[in-house]
């Protein structure tokens, strides 16, 4: 076949599953799924600052999952999102990569395992679209405080944001590397570190004197954290909470026995009594039938 006919086909099927990918995505109604990162985007929300030269790597094709200016070109899957300049470039890469011409290593930066390509976008979507599963690549690495892999999404990224500006105001990776910092509610992040803070503020008046940030987080983990998750571990809770995370159950206990306080006047209510009513009224709610109350 003539090797521009060829390129055609390719670039044409190549945006077909593009639209396949886009319509898929704007049915489940999640298109930030399919939309490639901003390198920019990652960056600010990470904090990472940091800057390595790794020089040359071999780079998994599909730990690549970014760009730099560019990431409104191609979609996650680095499938061509329109025509245009893009089409004639990329019919050339085709060209050259079925030649088996040689081509300059891309261009990465790496945060995590993930991977943002600063040059050799067209290259990296004419690789996936022939299966190719490794990439020759000069690497420079920015390393943040946030752990970040290559499945994250636009969704996730609030994620690592907020992880971020929590780790700002305490330094929870050092002294408990052993939490998992994760949320369902990307507003809990704040809500913790507040909480923490209000801790600290008590702690102070009690010992009166200041009270580092390492100090307030190990009295807190030890005094208020530890107890309520080995209960929540010993107890299997999780198993009743499908998708949930230890830190989310341990903060509805928390705010579960603020509210029986209230509704019971009673300020000795425990973390285990919370526990249960929680467990009880989801009992209710799942033993509960529709139109036959």
């Amino acid at each position: 076949m003539d090797p521009n006919e060829q390129a055609d086909r390719d670039f044409t099927r190549a945006r077909r599953k593009a639209f396949l990918r886009r319509l898929g995505a704007f049915l489940r109604r999640d298109p930030g799924s399919n939309r490639l990162l901003s390198f920019e985007e990652v960056k600010s929300a990470l904090g990472a600052v940091e800057q390595v030269y790794l020089g040359m790597r071999t780079v998994p094709v599909d730990k690549i999952v970014g760009s730099v200016g560019r990431h409104r070109d191609f979609d996650r899957a680095f499938l061509p999102s329109k025509g245009g300049d893009i089409a004639t470039r990329w019919k050339k890469i085709d060209q050259m990569m079925r030649k088996a011409e040689e081509l300059p290593p891309i261009s990465l930066y790496k945060i995590g395992d993930a991977y943002f390509v600063r040059d050799g976008n067209h290259r990296v979507s004419v690789a996936r679209q022939m299966g190719v599963e490794m990439l020759d690549a000069e690497v420079i690495e920015l390393r943040s405080r946030v752990p970040l892999g290559p499945e994250i999404t636009a969704e996730e990224l609030l994620h690592k944001m907020e992880q971020r500006y929590l780790l700002e105001r305490l330094p929870m990776d050092r002294v408990l590397p052993e939490i998992e910092l994760r949320f369902s509610d990307v507003g809990d992040y704040r809500r913790l570190a507040t909480y923490i803070e209000a801790h600290g503020f008590r702690l102070s008046q009690l010992w009166r004197r200041y009270v580092s940030p390492e100090e307030v987080l190990r009295d807190w983990y030890e005094y208020s954290y530890r107890p309520i998750s080995e209960m929540i571990r010993e107890e299997r809770i999780l198993e009743a909470f499908p998708g949930r995370t230890e830190l989310d159950l341990y903060f509805w206990i928390l705010n579960h026995r603020e509210q029986l306080a209230l509704e019971t006047r009673d300020e000795r209510v425990s973390p285990e009594a919370a526990k249960e009513d929680i467990l009880k009224r989801r009992r209710r709610r799942r033993l509960h039938v529709p139109g036959l109350d």
